[in-house]
């Protein structure tokens, strides 16, 4: 069955929040489309002006997993407060970044707040990346971890019956399409899902007033989407494109954030729509007057720490 995308939703703007028009306006300007090596470098470069100090966690530890695709890693916290022999829930969590940019590192300190605020353990993953690996490296690398982390719950002091899979921006879009993959699986139920301003549908008709001024704008989205899923006819596959899945049915609850300066605003609101539609409790948090990628940007974007601790408590009441 193919599905249409859903209409577009439009965001009613606000004002933008003051923190958001700062940094912006600190932002140096490019002649031209950065290439790969300079997006993922200018990540790594802005991390220390975005992050504040790593905050301390219980345990970490790092796995070399092996997957479809060849070797990839996972970085394992263990929260602050938590007993060193309780098997503990878990976040199973895929960094942003368009699939293209990004790392264990990138979103490190987000991985550990959550886990201190959650008193959780949390497993974040190292996923091949465009546009060395495309589409569905990603994705096969996602669903690989999710079922490595229940084959080991043992190692890791674990419970099984409380993994929940989350991400931002593409991560979003790994966590869900993972959730649509293990649904119904006879193993594996997630307890949950975290989805952070998440890609939902490759063919969605963004929002033209997001051309520039903001921190992802609808060009930058094309280049991702070009470098991970080249060929067009493919972005209509629910792997990529979750929103099209002919079914959400039984699904897992899901808690999803959202910034309203976003081109992925219009998609996530489809999204936590059609799964409320189809019966999944959704939890939607609005941010309106914030950018994408708010959450990993705590310095310049301290509202990154009221969503945190939302994902937190969605964790938490749900352990």
């Amino acid at each position: 069955m193919t599905l249409k995308s859903s209409p577009p939703l439009r965001a009613s703007l606000g004002e933008m929040d003051p923190e958001s028009i700062a940094f912006m306006a600190a932002l140096p300007g490019t002649a031209a489309p950065p290439t790969v090596e300079t997006m993922r470098e200018g990540l790594r470069r802005a991390r220390p002006g975005n992050q504040p100090e790593l905050p301390h966690v219980a345990s970490t530890r790092e796995f070399t997993l092996v997957g479809a695709h060849g070797e990839f890693q996972v970085r394992y916290h263990r929260g602050m407060q938590t007993a060193k022999e309780a098997d503990l829930p878990v976040l199973v969590w895929f960094h942003g970044g368009g699939w293209v940019v990004g790392d264990l590192d990138s979103h490190d300190w987000v991985c550990r707040v959550i886990a201190n605020a959650a008193n959780c353990a949390i497993i974040s993953v190292d996923y091949h990346l465009a546009p060395e690996h495309p589409f569905p490296a990603a994705f096969d690398d996602a669903v690989t971890a999710t079922r490595w982390v229940f084959s080991s719950a043992a190692v890791l002091k674990i419970d099984s019956s409380r993994i929940f899979v989350g991400g931002d921006s593409a991560g979003g879009n790994l966590a869900t399409a993972t959730a649509i993959a293990l649904n119904g699986d006879s193993q594996v139920k997630l307890h949950g899902q975290v989805l952070a301003y998440p890609i939902t549908d490759l063919t969605f008709d963004y929002d033209p007033r997001f051309g520039s001024g903001v921190a992802l704008t609808n060009g930058d989205m094309h280049r991702f989407m070009d470098l991970y899923v080249p060929d067009t006819a493919k972005r209509r596959d629910w792997r990529c494109s979750p929103l099209l899945a002919p079914s959400h049915k039984g699904l897992p609850p899901a808690k999803i954030i959202l910034a309203g300066f976003d081109p992925l605003y219009d998609e996530g609101e489809a999204y936590a729509t059609r799964l409320a539609s189809e019966g999944v409790e959704t939890q939607v948090s609005r941010f309106p007057g914030q950018m994408h990628g708010f959450m990993s940007r705590p310095k310049p974007m301290p509202k990154a720490y009221e969503a945190i601790s939302e994902i937190a408590e969605f964790l938490r009441t749900r352990s």
